[in-house]
């Protein structure tokens, strides 16, 4: 992580992406024990299918915490105003889960930019969408 500056940013300026592993069902079982999320159709394959879903899948808040990850990769924790997601679609077993964010919001007086997020899978459907306010270093 590099100490970012208001001034070097413009709207249009991109977070540097970053690519997952492909999502595994160790993964899914390690996140619902750290996160004390331990519903079945994450983590149980019979479950899920009498739920109607071929698999289990992603946790919602994993995808967030990925972007959380994106977001401390490219400022200190400090500097994150608020941070927010809406969910766009389930994140599967076997996705490569892409992070990435631009600039789309500069506010001279507040000394904050804001920040368009998304994460897609390998196919580019966008799995989760949001935004961020940050204060970069004046």
């Amino acid at each position: 992580m590099s100490e970012i500056r208001f001034e070097a940013l413009e709207v249009g300026s991109q977070l540097p992406p970053f690519d997952t592993e492909p999502l595994s069902r160790l993964a899914l079982a390690l996140y619902a024990g750290a996160s004390g999320d331990h519903n079945p159709i994450h983590v149980d394959i019979d479950f899920a299918r009498r739920a109607g879903m071929p698999d289990v899948f992603a946790h919602g808040m994993l995808s967030m915490a990925y972007l959380g990850r994106l977001l401390t990769n490219w400022v200190p924790q400090e500097q994150i105003r608020a941070f927010s997601v809406r969910f766009a679609a389930i994140t599967h077993v076997g996705d490569v889960v892409t992070c990435s964010g631009v600039v789309t919001g500069k506010d001279a007086a507040a000394g904050t930019v804001r920040v368009a997020l998304s994460t897609c899978n390998q196919q580019g459907e966008i799995k989760l969408a949001g935004e961020a306010l940050i204060a970069p270093t004046a």
